[in-house]
């Protein structure tokens, strides 16, 4: 997957253009609202009476239900790099410990009998993962406890939780540790093939996943930093071949994962459109209504089916033109997760700098550093697929602070005027990497002539120089590994 990933940063250009419109008015002050899309401009969130992009680089999902893990330690954390952005699984889906995408330490995956789960233990023992069964007829109060205050410490620090109710389970392992397998539980849930677990085909499965869906969102609903996902990769147990990343690839390698670009399937979808009916449903009688987020496709595609009640597209291991090819959606494009590309922490921010300034809404990494007795994310020991350390944060944090500098509801995409760049650019541009070639002013129609740039290194997080161009030809920036961002005046 790591050459296939790396092609998404050869993109020609990624700038922003500040859009010449006057500003505008003021949203109406309610710092209790949850988040939601900017009306002005709903590329972008408003949070606490404040446009904001979302950016994280964060643990694997497991916070809540791995009750080693210190979350307190986590959100800490995560604060102290100025991160506002984490995903959280409520315990419909887990992993296997050491085995699970080869994934060492994986918080989505704790030790025997370590698992808190939103349903409580029966009296029976024989849960696959240790300890006793499953009750799926009754909640477990420490488990809520917790969900809770989670929520409330991720609030009170300013981060933002999306909270992705089911997922893929990827296959026969996973579902051999789901409470929801008739073998973890006292219920007599119907014995499926886990393929059809999230389809309507599921038996009294359907049931039980609807009334689990709905405490989490009753539970969830009185948080203002909280967004509901319905379902992690949806196409990967049903998928649905629709595109391919490199079509000179001979079959059959050329039509399979990492190659191949996959929808879910019709039963699938549907399945999907009645999660988002439970969530809009139970919302309906309480004093909330939270963001709902879908899970499309990984690398790129334009969106052709958007569920009702959607507001944020979530893309993973995604390419820029994720961004290029849905912007007239007039939603957040977010890309939701990456980290399969090694331990080097450069690929994950070249990816978040060519993504956010492609116009996009949101990214997100898993940060391998984040581990149980490392829940400040120091973990430096190979852990899986991918990286993640503290030094990659405060790197994201330069990102976020400096597109929260900018005016972001006057923000929009210019594919036009940067023809040639390894980096980014301008006066009413701004650009990561090294600018080569400026066209004419798209608006205006004007030649550029006579810039003076500031460049931002990204590692050192300052402006060391300034460099002077003249007509359309820019000079180098320097720093060859380094890449940094130049605002153009």
């Amino acid at each position: 997957m790591s050459a296939i990933l790396r092609s998404a940063i050869s993109v020609s250009v990624l700038a922003l253009f500040l859009s010449l419109f006057p500003g505008h008015a003021q949203e109406p002050h309610n710092p209790a609202a949850p988040i939601q899309l900017h009306r002005q401009n709903p590329h972008y969130f408003l949070f606490r009476d404040r446009v904001t992009v979302l950016v994280g680089s964060g643990e694997h999902y497991g916070a809540i239900l791995n009750a080693d893990f210190d979350y307190h330690r986590y959100l800490s954390a995560l604060e102290a790099t100025g991160l506002n952005y984490t995903r959280l699984f409520p315990g419909s889906y887990i992993e296997v410990p050491a085995k699970s995408f080869g994934i060492r330490r994986n918080d989505l995956a704790p030790e025997p009998g370590r698992l808190l789960a939103p349903w409580a233990r029966s009296d029976a023992p024989g849960y696959s993962g240790g300890g006793n069964k499953f009750d799926l007829d009754r909640w477990d109060a420490a488990y809520f406890k917790r969900f809770h205050d989670f929520l409330a410490e991720a609030e009170t620090r300013g981060i933002v939780v999306e909270i992705s109710l089911f997922s893929s389970q990827y296959g026969e392992m996973q579902w051999n540790v789901s409470a929801l397998n008739p073998a973890n539980n006292v219920n007599l849930t119907d014995p499926i093939d886990w393929k059809k677990l999230n389809t309507l085909d599921n038996g009294n499965l359907l049931a039980r996943q609807e009334r689990y869906a709905r405490k989490i969102v009753r539970e969830a609903n009185s948080f203002s930093n909280v967004i509901f996902e319905i379902d992690n990769e949806p196409w990967s147990d049903r998928p649905a071949l629709t595109d391919v990343v490199n079509p000179y690839l001979f079959p059959p390698g050329r039509d399979q994962f990492p190659n191949s670009i996959d929808l879910p399937d019709e039963l699938t979808m549907a399945w999907q459109e009645r999660v988002v009916q439970w969530i809009t449903t139970e919302e309906s009688s309480l004093p909330n209504r939270h963001l709902i987020a879908q899970n499309y496709c990984n690398f790129r595609l334009p969106v052709r089916r958007l569920l009702p009640s959607v507001s944020v597209v979530n893309f993973h291991y995604a390419y820029p033109e994720a961004v290029s090819l849905n912007y007239g959606l007039r939603k957040a494009l977010s890309y939701d997760e990456t980290g399969f590309l090694g331990r080097d922490d450069a690929s994950y921010l070249r990816q978040s700098w060519n993504f956010l300034l492609s116009g996009g809404s949101e990214f997100n990494n898993l940060d391998y550093s984040f581990t149980v007795g490392h829940e400040d994310g120091t973990d430096s020991e190979p852990n899986g697929p991918g990286g993640g350390s503290p030094a990659l944060r405060r790197q994201l944090r330069v990102l976020l602070e400096f597109l929260q500098s900018l005016p972001l509801l006057d923000l929009s995409p210019d594919w036009h005027t940067v023809k040639y760049a390894r980096c980014l650019s301008a006066s009413s541009f701004i650009s990561h990497g090294c600018v080569r070639h400026l066209s004419r002013w798209p608006r205006t129609g004007r030649t550029a002539l006579g810039f003076a740039a500031r460049f931002v290194h990204l590692r050192l997080a300052r402006c060391p120089l300034r460099r002077q161009g003249c007509r359309r030809r820019l000079p180098s920036c320097g720093w060859p590994e380094n890449p940094p961002l130049a605002r153009f005046s």
